[in-house]
Formats: C-alpha cells, sequence, structure tokens
C-alpha cells in the first residue's frame, strides 16, 4: 500500500526508521530488531542508506523483507548527490522489483570519503530533482525530508520554505521532518508551512536521547537546537547511561503526547535500530495513539 493511502486512512501514521547494519557487520543483525519491532504494529518502517550510502544495497534487500516477511509496509530511502542518472534509474528499478511502493526522495549527505569521485559534473544537485524523476516514474507514493529549523545548507527560512514548496510542486505526497527537541519549533513550522501553501501531511520525527556523544554528533551535522531542559538532562545524566536512557525516553514520551494532542498527522521514531526503547516508546503511548 502507498504510504499516501495510508494518511488517507488513519488519523495519526505510526512510523519507525531502521538502518542498515555496516558492511561489515552481517546483515542479520537488523532482522532480530525487526522482529521486536513487528509487536509494535507500526503503520510503516522506513530504511536508510546507512552511514555514507554504504549499505545502501541493504537497504532495498531489508526493505523488501520487511513488506514481504513481516507483513508491514516499507519505505526505501533514495539519495541523488552522489549519484548519476543511470545509477538512479538502476536504483528506482531495483526498489521496483522488491515490490515496494514508496520512497524517501532526498539530496543525501556528502560522502565522508576524500576520494569519492563524484559524477563530473554533477547530475543533481537537489532534492526536487530526485522527487520529479521519481515522480515521471510512476508508481510510487513520495516522501521528502523537511526541516523545522532549516536545513543546515539553507541561507535562511525563507528560503528553506522555498525550497520545500518545490519539492511538493515536483510530487512530494508526504514529509518526514528532520528530529527536533522542542515542539513549539514545530508548530511554528507547520504555520510556516501552511502560509506558504504545504498541506500535505507531515510526520513529525522524534529521536529518543539515549547516548550523550551520539546526540551531541547528530545535533552538530544536523544543526538542530538543544533546549535549556535537554541540556540540564543531558549534564546531569550524561555520565550514567541507564539513567540517560531512562531519561530520553521519558523526553522523548513527553514530546509525542504533546504532538498528538496538538494533532500532528505522524509521528516517525528514530529508533537508531534500539527495539527496546522503541517498545517502550510506543507501548506508553498505546492507548492515546488514535484517540
Amino acid at each position: 500500500m502507498k504510504i499516501s493511502e495510508i494518511y488517507r486512512q488513519k488519523k495519526t501514521v505510526i512510523s519507525l526508521e531502521v538502518f542498515p547494519p555496516k558492511i561489515t557487520s552481517p546483515v542479520e543483525t537488523v532482522y532480530d530488531t525487526l522482529d521486536h519491532l513487528k509487536e509494535l504494529s507500526p503503520d510503516f518502517i522506513s530504511v536508510t542508506y546507512g552511514a555514507g550510502g554504504k549499505a545502501k544495497d541493504r537497504t532495498v534487500e531489508i526493505a523488501g523483507k520487511i513488506k514481504g516477511d513481516y507483513g508491514i509496509e516499507s519505505m526505501a530511502h533514495l539519495t541523488c548527490i552522489s549519484s548519476t542518472k543511470e545509477q538512479v534509474a538502476s536504483g528506482l528499478a531495483a526498489i521496483r522489483d522488491a515490490g515496494i511502493e514508496n520512497i524517501l526522495a532526498l539530496r543525501g549527505d556528502i560522502p565522508e570519503d576524500p576520494d569519492f569521485e563524484f559524477p563530473n559534473p554533477l547530475q543533481y544537485q537537489y532534492a526536487r530533482e530526485l522527487i520529479g524523476e521519481v515522480k515521471a516514474a510512476g508508481g510510487f507514493s513520495i516522501g521528502a525530508a523537511c526541516y523545522p529549523e532549516g536545513h543546515v545548507d539553507s541561507p535562511g527560512p525563507a528560503e528553506d520554505m522555498e525550497h520545500l514548496k518545490e519539492k511538493v510542486d515536483c510530487g512530494a505526497d508526504f514529509l518526514v521532518s528532520q528530529l527536533f527537541f522542542d515542539n513549539e519549533l514545530f508548530y511554528d513550522f507547520m504555520d510556516r508551512a501552511a502560509k506558504a501553501g504545504i498541506s500535505i501531511p507531515v510526520s513529525a520525527g522524534i529521536m529518543p536521547v539515549l547516548n550523550r556523544n551520539q546526540i551531541l554528533r547528530m545535533t552538530k551535522l544536523s544543526g538542530c537546537s538543544v533546549p535549556a531542559k535537554l541540556e540540564r538532562m543531558l549534564d546531569r545524566y550524561g555520565d550514567d547511561p541507564a539513567a540517560l536512557r531512562e531519561a530520553g525516553e521519558a523526553y522523548a514520551t513527553e514530546q509525542i503526547v504533546e504532538l498528538l494532542a496538538w494533532g500532528v498527522r505522524g509521528i516517525h521514531l528514530y529508533t537508531m535500530n534500539k527495539y527496546e526503547a522503541a517498545k517502550r516508546i510506543i507501548g506508553s503511548i498505546e492507548r492515546i495513539r488514535e484517540k
């Protein structure tokens, strides 16, 4: 089923995200995670490219098994910044052959490998270019990323919203937000999106704080701000992994409860392949997720 149809059928869409294991690790490790995540009955599960896109071949394999073996709708990530037209066409064909109907179309991160050879000249610069090609290919429901605090490379909020509107105009059916830790920033973003004429569903991306260094690294890469109450939590519990994990789960749960009360169309939980935390967080909202 296309995710766009799921949004039409459900008041609130609950989705999860997993990433492929490193290419040096057995792919089967992610299936242990999925065995547990299946119990949460998510509306869909998305599969990233993994670090630096090195596990992109595994993305289609895992997304295909999520749909075929686990009976859960899946979404494969597809990036373009480091790809040729032929590579994107090949990726689309592989996704289609695996029976996957949903794609999160992204520009993608710049590869960290200093020896990486980009197409010369670049054949893609922006996600909207990829979205247009996926739309023209037909048969897919297309998701795009949005950034409540603005894309890290954007010169400002006005330009960022213009670029988001271009993604929608090129064919995006729904949006998944980058992580954020202050719901007020998300509400403000939604107000600005509505004024820009963006009316497609938006899922709020939530990442539980389970590891201090990991979160600090993610916020640095994404440009996501850390509110004062989260800083206090990191300062107090940062050296106690068990306490930080408990506090981080509580923080994420509070965010989600507030977002559901506000009327968000979807919650997208970045699980970081930590099924225990995902089960506790989603389990804690079970009674209110359909209210």
